[in-house]
């Protein structure tokens, strides 16, 4: 072997040794929040989706970087977190609700975006197809519109002494999704004999005072799903307990804090789907050939001692139907 051919061997030896000391870049996951870091609902979504995420192999600080940043309905600091999540350079960003998709698509065109908790992505812009999302985003809807309908009947059945019915939604939100929830609402109320009213409820002062309007003994209370919604639930709650309104909302964790019932999708499914894609993604796939996905379970949750308190008897068939009975 000549001494050229040897040092061309050596110098192989040292580039291929190098490589193998190299570390390899970590994976990179940058995810926005749209409740605030100490809001108890938007770490259980967090914990969900890392606890998703480990089950698929993919654990934090070994073979990836997660990155959070927290913004309870603020829609500048879902701006500013955008900015500084997609200056990571991560290989892909998780929307923790529908409401922070928006501002992550105005920050990049190319980096994948997984979201969650969405209604209505197409009327939203987010994506073209739900078939086909094409471009960079894909994820997974809250619950079509015809859930509406239900929210109604169940709140009937419940309480069937109900003739007016408050709606509190978000009205001038992205899409006019919190319109179009209201709509469907007042679409089936001549069935209910149910007279319908809108509050929004992004402002808590015209909360309270709308409420304060609306009261009688007849009346009861339909929350739509909204971030505004999450965030305000405390006074929500306090409120519909304080004017002896029943109550349904969307999820069960408004229920676990003292509301009366709810009924929609199994939430954190959400967050447990999105890690799939993650994954998928983070393999190869591209967003924009995987489906914008529906909710496939649904649940609904019951609080008697609130049911108790509010003088209402509940029926034995819908405590049959209830997939969470709160004492």
């Amino acid at each position: 072997m000549t001494n050229e051919l040897v040092q061309r061997r050596d110098v192989l030896l040292v580039l291929i040794g190098l490589a193998a000391c190299s570390p390899a870049r970590m994976p990179r996951i940058g995810i926005l929040m749209p409740l605030g870091q100490d809001d108890s609902e938007g770490q259980v979504r967090l914990s969900t989706l890392r606890g998703a995420l480990q089950e698929l192999g993919w654990v934090e600080n070994r073979n990836v970087r997660i990155d959070v940043r927290w913004g309870p309905a603020n829609v500048e600091k879902y701006r500013e977190f955008a900015t500084e999540l997609v200056s990571l350079s991560p290989d892909i960003l998780v929307a923790g609700g529908g409401l922070v998709v928006a501002p992550l698509q105005r920050t990049t065109k190319s980096i994948p975006i997984v979201f969650t908790a969405t209604v209505d992505p197409l009327a939203l812009g987010y994506v073209t197809s739900l078939s086909r999302p094409g471009g960079n985003t894909t994820g997974f809807i809250n619950f079509e519109y015809s859930l509406c309908g239900k929210w109604l009947e169940k709140l009937k059945a419940i309480a069937p002494h109900v003739r007016r019915v408050a709606v509190l939604l978000d009205r001038t939100g992205p899409g006019g999704v919190g319109i179009a929830q209201f709509k469907e609402i007042q679409r089936v109320a001549p069935q209910h004999d149910v007279e319908i009213t809108s509050i929004d409820v992004k402002d808590p002062v015209n909360l309270e005072q709308g409420l304060a309007r609306e009261v009688d003994r007849d009346s009861g209370l339909i929350i739509t799903a909204s971030t505004f919604a999450t965030v305000h639930r405390d006074l929500i709650i306090t409120l519909a307990a304080r004017h002896r309104l029943p109550a349904i909302y969307p999820v069960p964790f408004y229920v676990k804090s003292g509301g009366l019932i709810s009924y929609g999708a199994v939430f954190l499914d959400q967050y447990r789907h999105a890690a799939d894609y993650v994954d998928r993604i983070l393999k190869g796939a591209k967003p924009g050939d995987l489906p914008v996905q529906g909710p496939t379970r649904f649940e609904m949750a019951v609080n008697l001692k609130t049911a108790r308190e509010l003088g209402l008897e509940v029926p034995k068939y819908v405590l049959a139907s209830a997939d969470q009975v709160i004492e």
